[in-house]
């Protein structure tokens, strides 16, 4: 089954449209790759759903141990590299609200976000750098 259509727009933009939700979003390229950069692009989507992801496990996790997590920031920043031109690097910083995590909760939170999908499926030619602020 279809998960997501996609239109292409003109002038480098994509239009997205999530089938199960009917959400909607438009990519863009960035500027220094001639577009407007008005949008996300393409691979800021890809390191942003990296963070998601990892947040996401943490969040189940979190849920199914009684820990709070909410109001984790998360800062993301995409590395782009040449030949062929591609994401290198996505560095991803929690920054985790003040609480009384013990150690063991620490550990667990850090496993639980190199499980998630996205970090398995960017595989050896992204390099994750992942910083976790407690």
């Amino acid at each position: 089954m279809t998960t997501v259509k996609a239109k292409y727009l003109g002038n480098l933009r994509v239009e997205c449209e999530h089938l199960q939700s009917g959400t909607k979003m438009i990519t863009d390229a960035p500027t220094d790759n001639h577009g407007k950069g008005e949008s996300f692009s393409p691979t800021d989507l890809c390191a942003s759903s990296l963070a998601a992801c990892m947040m996401t496990i943490m969040g189940l996790y979190a849920q199914n141990a009684g820990i709070d997590v909410t109001g984790t920031e998360i800062e993301i920043t995409k590395v782009m590299a040449a030949d062929p031109r591609r994401i290198g690097e996505v560095i991803v910083i929690f920054r985790m609200p003040a609480r009384a995590y013990t150690e063991k909760d620490k550990k667990s939170l850090e496993r639980a976000a190199h499980t998630c999908p996205v970090h398995y499926s960017l595989g050896e030619n992204v390099k994750q750098t992942i910083i976790f602020e407690w």
